[in-house]
């Protein structure tokens, strides 16, 4: 059997589809902030305002960016998933907070970054690679 990424789109439901859709939109619109802007402007991008709540789970939201992560044509590390979540999540009515550590390589001491997201005090994307990481900052 092969693997036909688009014929396995199709075979979702379409709220899955849209979701997808929306997610390739969003870290898109991330990566590119990211690449354009200063830090401080682009890491906003994920702090808008909470509208009401959605039917959207923050299951569904996180499948959708590591989905489109693995196959947009461009390499996606944990602050553009990072951002594209909290981005998402917050749009759907669900308080997202994006916090941004650092730690020493156990290998060489060299300085490491890495970027989470959690929901109330729950990880949601980027929590597992977290072990290790003092958080420096959090957003909003």
């Amino acid at each position: 059997m092969i693997f036909n990424p688009l014929a396995r789109y199709h075979r979702l439901p379409g709220a899955r589809r849209r979701l997808l859709r929306r997610a390739v939109v969003t870290l898109t619109l991330t990566s590119v902030a990211l690449a354009l802007l200063p830090f401080r402007r682009a890491i906003l991008l994920g702090s808008r305002a909470l509208p009401r709540r959605s039917d959207v789970s923050s299951d569904d939201i996180v499948w959708a960016v590591e989905a489109t992560a693995r196959w947009v044509p461009w390499r996606t590390v944990c602050l553009q998933k990072g951002l594209a979540a909290q981005h998402m999540l917050r749009a759907n009515g669900i308080d997202a907070r994006l916090h941004y550590g650092v730690r020493h390589a156990p290998a060489d001491r060299d300085l490491e970054a890495h970027v989470w997201v959690t929901v109330g005090e729950s990880p949601v994307i980027g929590g597992e690679e977290a072990v290790g990481f003092a958080a420096l900052a959090s957003f909003p």
